[in-house]
């Protein structure tokens, strides 16, 4: 699994993992992100349990183990947390941070040790080592209860599902062409975010960060001018039952 560093900062850094060379066909490509502060480390939906073995040497390559406090899963699905059971064995004393709407269900995936921290509606805060991150609605997008995470020092916004587009393991981790890479989007989410209203909240809300980068959980990434780009086309875009 290829890893790839996003920001580097004063007091932290942003590292995302994917590209996976190794992974069955039938399985889409996803991107798992780690922060690393001085004393903590995060990672943001750490993935399936097919590829948590190449998850654990990739996140040992880079921190410590003892180091790794803190889980963040944007919504319930199997590719953001079904390694759970097997994080619950390895980093015990972590913290799950995740909606508070799927604790019933994204306990299913194992979960004896780790503590379930419930992410209110509304969203709210998280300080690690001094560094502030949000915790921003994304409701419905496509997940009834679902968060995304904005950093605020580093101006990156781990978008999950919003700005996802399904390609090859070795597609080009940044977005280069936003009009060709637009096509590679469209269908995904037509289909998979169901509300219009949802979609322009959402916009709305995130037109009020200032963002640098864009990170969502499968595809490229986008930075500086193709994030504003991006959130023309979604707000543009006719999305979920009015295409059914």
């Amino acid at each position: 699994m290829k890893s790839t560093d996003l920001y580097q900062g004063k007091h932290h850094k942003w590292i995302v993992f994917g590209r996976d060379q190794g992974k069955s066909e039938k399985i889409i490509d996803t991107n798992q992100y780690m922060i690393v502060t001085n004393q903590q480390t995060m990672l943001l939906d750490p993935g399936g349990i097919e590829l948590f073995s190449a998850m654990l040497a990739g996140i040992l390559s880079h921190t410590e183990l003892e180091k790794v406090t803190t889980l963040f899963a944007s919504h319930q699905d199997p590719d953001i947390i079904s390694s759970l059971g097997l994080w619950d064995k390895t980093i015990p004393n972590a913290k799950l941070y995740a909606p508070w709407l799927w604790e019933g269900f994204i306990r299913h995936f194992g979960m004896d040790n780790i503590e379930y921290k419930s992410i209110p509606d509304e969203g709210q805060e998280l300080r690690l080592d001094g560094v502030t991150f949000r915790f921003i609605p994304a409701h419905f997008l496509h997940s009834s209860g679902n968060f995304h995470v904005y950093d605020v020092e580093a101006k990156i916004l781990m978008s999950g599902d919003i700005g996802a587009a399904l390609e090859e393991p070795d597609a080009p981790m940044f977005v280069e062409d936003f009009a060709k890479h637009a096509d590679k989007m469209r269908y995904f989410h037509q289909r998979w975010m169901p509300s219009n209203s949802a979609k322009k909240n959402w916009i709305a809300r995130v037109r009020e960060l200032d963002i640098d980068m864009m990170a969502p959980q499968h595809g490229r990434i986008f930075k500086g001018e193709a994030v504003q780009e991006f959130l023309e086309w979604f707000d543009n875009l006719e999305v979920g039952i009015v295409n059914s």
